[in-house]
C-alpha cells in the first residue's frame, strides 16, 4: 500500500527535513526490516538524503543550486519556473532507505529533505513500505 506524506513549503527554495515522518510511517507499518520507498509527485521538488546537525549545510545546498540554475529569463519555458525543473532533475524525485529493526538506516548526521525549489507550496511525498520476505 502507498501512504502519502504532505508538506507545505514557506518559501520558493527550501529544504524540509521529513526525517521524522517518515520514521513514524515504518512504526506504524510494523515492518521489522525491509525498504522505505519516498517518490515526490512534483516535477519542481526532489527529495534528498544530507547532513541534518548543522542548518548551514541545507543553506549552502540551495544556495549552491541557486547559483548553478538561477532563475533567469532567458528560460523558454511559460510558467518560468525552469530553474525548478532543472533543480528537481538534478537532486532527483526518489529515493529508498534500508529498514532494520524497524528503524530508518540512515547515518549519525544524515536526514531526509524534501527540497522545494517552486514553492511556496503543499505537496505530497508518495511512500511504500516493502518487508523483507
Amino acid at each position: 500500500m502507498v501512504k502519502y506524506v504532505t508538506i507545505k513549503s514557506r518559501t520558493r527554495s527550501e529544504l524540509i527535513d521529513i526525517t521524522d515522518q517518515v520514521q513514524e510511517m515504518v512504526r506504524s507499518a510494523n515492518v521489522n526490516n525491509g525498504i522505505c520507498y519516498l517518490f515526490v509527485l512534483h516535477t519542481t521538488a526532489g527529495i534528498t538524503v544530507n547532513e541534518g546537525a548543522d542548518p548551514a549545510v541545507q543553506r549552502d545546498i540551495v544556495n549552491f543550486l541557486n547559483k548553478l540554475v538561477p532563475n533567469d529569463p532567458y528560460f523558454i519555458h511559460a510558467e518560468g519556473n525552469s530553474d525548478a525543473h532543472i533543480k528537481s532533475s538534478l537532486v532527483g524525485a526518489s529515493r529508498h532507505i534500508f529498514i532494520n529493526n524497524s528503524k530508518l538506516v540512515l547515518g549519525t548526521w544524515q536526514t531526509i529533505y524534501f527540497c522545494e525549489f517552486d514553492g511556496p507550496r503543499e505537496r505530497k511525498i508518495a511512500v511504500k513500505i516493502t518487508a523483507d520476505e
